[in-house]
């Protein structure tokens, strides 16, 4: 896991420990007339699940190389009874460049995550 990573997840976990609902709150109670106060705010957990994108990269299957085909000596009659060189025997070189393909991976973009919202609390009282 790189550094910003790991950051991030520190981040994130102080931003959900702070969001966290207290017990008062998660009741939504607390709701009455006169004198006119707000209702206490109520959490409503979030989940939201891990991202992924797919990722197309070129790599290599086969690297170029140079293959060396030897060629014989070539020998022709000329004259009865004459037989005389024509080609020496040499050397050809086959040059094959290197193959390549395109593989798809998956990668995650986002992991999965939980946040609270601040919702309404449904209190008969107070109007909400």
């Amino acid at each position: 896991m790189t550094m910003s990573r790991v950051y991030a997840a520190l981040i994130a976990s102080a931003v959900t420990a702070m969001a966290l609902p207290t017990a008062a709150s998660a009741q939504c109670q607390g709701c009455y007339m006169p004198p006119p106060q707000p209702c206490v705010t109520c959490y409503q957990r979030q989940v939201v699940p891990p991202q992924y994108r797919t990722v197309e990269e070129t790599v290599m299957v086969a690297p170029g190389r140079v293959i060396a085909h030897r060629t014989p000596a070539q020998y022709r009659t000329v004259m009865v009874p004459k037989t005389v060189m024509v080609a020496p025997e040499g050397v050809q070189y086959e040059r094959t460049p290197p193959q390549y393909a395109t593989r798809q991976r998956v990668e995650m973009v986002a992991p999965a995550r939980e946040y609270y919202v601040a919702t309404p609390p449904r209190c008969s009282t107070c109007g909400y």
